[in-house]
Formats: C-alpha cells, structure tokens, sequence
C-alpha cells in the first residue's frame, strides 16, 4: 500500500479521515494542525524519534513519555499529564496527539478528553493491535482497581493517521498480540480476512489485514458509535479475555493474547480446531493455567455485564456472528476450555 488511502469515518459532526500511508509520519505537519501548544504523549518502548518527529513540527511540542504497559493506564498518570498541560498554559484551541500502541491511545484520548471540556485529539498508532484495531472508534480511558477501561468516555480524534512503516520496529510477540484483534473481526465478519490468517503468508498480506480489519471497524461504528448494540460484536473474545486480563497472577500475558484466549470457547465445535490452528501459527496462546473462579470474579466486574448477566457474540463459521445474553454461572465451564 505505498499510495495513501483515505477511509472517511462518517459519525456527523464528529467525522474523521484515517489516512493509511506508509511514510506518512514523515509529512505529519500536512495531516495534523501543529501550529499551536501540542501534547504528546508516548511511552518509553516507542523509538524517541516518533514522538520527536511530530514534537520538531509543532509551534510549541511537549513530548510526555509513560512507562510502557497497562499500568499507564491509570487516573495518577492522567492527573500528572493535565497537570502538566495547565503549567504550559494549554488552551481549547490546542491539543493532545498520541504516538503508541492502544494504551497511549487510551490515555491521550481520554486526556484530550477531559482537558477543559474537550480539545482536539490526533492518533498515529504504532503498534499492530492499534492500527487494526483501538486506534479509531472514539473508546478512551483507563483502568481502576485492577478492572480494565471502567473509567473513560467516548471522545472521536481529530484524524488518525496508521504508518504502516512504523510496524517494522515491532518484537514477533507484540505484532502477533495485535493480529488477534484482526482475527477476531475475520471471524465475526470478514471469512476472507480469516481465511488469510489459514493460508499463513501474514506477512505479505499485513496492508490487507490492516485495512481489511479497519474498514468492519469502521462499518459497525458508524451505525453504533456508542455501542448499544451492534458495536459488541467488537468485543467478541474479550469478556473471558478481559477476565483472564485482570486476573492478577496472569498479567504477563498482553491484550491481544488473552483475547485470543477469549475467542476459543466462543466458537462452535467445528471452527474450534481451524481458530486453534491459526492462532498457533501466530505463536498465541490457546491453553493456560489459570483460576476460573478469579477469572469470573473480574468478568463480573467488567463494564459488559448488566446485573447477573452479559451479552457475549458467538460465531459458529468465519463471517457469521450471533449475540445472546448469558448468566455469568454459564461461563464457568467456557472459561475451563482454556485451562491447562
């Protein structure tokens, strides 16, 4: 994909472009409007000269560098950054871009988002599982007692500009923690995507996969921005996976990899052995050691579950997904499904 694509996200007065363009964070000073007080917020596994490039063609570029992983996911690290931002005088009229992976995406936003009401927010995600996936859709926030993303708004960037040349730089184990994200939507609704995933050349196929998981992103947020309904297919895989997540003992395992965790029980006995396959093949974990009752206990604090029960989305062949309201008690035996 060496010629910009432009996918327009039509969400009315909050519509946004997401230029796909490999050499775009090159020429970011004609996508983003710097000429004014920018915040940038990284984190230290990104390569300084990310957030260096965008800080060198700003009027006035702050860089603000978090540690890397969830625990910058967290209200301290949001007050610290606004502070920051009322001592260098920010105003309504400037803002917040964010360089990383989905939990500096998070944090910027949900930062743009606070910061006097409201002020603009630019995305350029530079991980795999950020650019197919948590860099558009408006979802901000962060993490509270150990619960994922329970406190947060939806707040839509600016524009979101996805380099795919900044996937280069990227260890094996965080590309393939992102592409279970992609193949989550090839499941719910796009069995070519999947099918991709089963012939196994991932790496000359990573433009398609990107855009191809960006474009059903894309198609289920504009006709339901704040998730009332179709939206929660997004999350299928995710609400054992967020358990697994929060689970304390495990949270050496990233997002993508407890989402692929996730995915396994939801599909039918036939799918089971292909997802299994290719989630192998993407060295993801299929089976670990782990506590159902712990892993319950976080699920039924997640921000998914209304009162006893969840909405969960099952997928019985690749494209073809269905949504169906649980008790918590029915997941137990799912949850066994990944254990060692």
């Amino acid at each position: 994909m060496s010629e910009s694509k432009i996918l327009r996200m039509e969400l009315g007065d909050d519509s946004y472009d997401i230029v796909i363009e490999r050499g775009a964070l090159q020429k970011i000073d004609t996508l983003f409007h710097l000429n004014r007080r920018v915040m940038i917020i990284t984190d230290d596994g990104v390569p300084e000269e990310y957030a260096g490039t965008v800080a060198n063609v700003s009027a006035q570029g702050t860089v603000f560098t978090v540690p890397q992983g969830e625990g910058s996911k967290d209200l301290e690290w949001v007050r610290t950054i606004l502070t920051k931002m009322l001592a260098l005088g920010f105003t309504r009229r400037d803002c917040v871009v964010a360089v990383g992976g989905g939990v500096v995406g998070d944090l910027a936003g949900f930062v743009a988002s606070t910061y006097m009401r409201g002020i603009d927010f630019y995305n350029i995600p530079t991980t795999v599982l950020s650019q197919v996936d948590s860099s558009i859709g408006g979802k901000t926030g962060v993490n509270l007692n150990g619960i994922k993303n329970i406190v947060g708004a939806f707040y839509q960037p600016k524009k979101v500009v996805i380099d795919l040349d900044l996937l280069q730089t990227l260890p094996a184990r965080q590309i393939s923690n992102g592409l279970a994200e992609a193949v989550k939507v090839g499941l719910t609704s796009d069995k070519e995507l999947f099918e991709i995933f089963e012939k196994g050349n991932i790496t000359e196929s990573i433009d398609e996969i990107v855009l191809r998981s960006l474009l059903v992103k894309k198609s289920v947020v504009e006709q339901d921005e704040k998730e009332q309904g179709l939206r929660k297919i997004l999350n299928f895989g995710h609400t054992i996976g967020h358990g697994i997540e929060s689970f304390e003992r495990l949270n050496g395992l990233y997002h993508g990899e407890c989402v692929a965790l996730g995915m396994i029980p939801m599909v039918s006995d036939e799918l089971r052995p292909r997802l299994v396959k290719v989630l192998e093949s993407l060295q993801l974990p299929t089976a670990i050691d782990l506590d159902a009752d712990s892993v319950l206990e976080a699920m039924m604090h997640d921000k998914k579950g209304e009162g006893e029960t969840v909405t969960v989305t099952t997928v019985d062949t690749p494209g073809h997904f269905e949504m169906k309201t649980v008790t918590f008690s029915e997941l137990v035996p799912l949850i066994k499904m990944v254990k060692k």
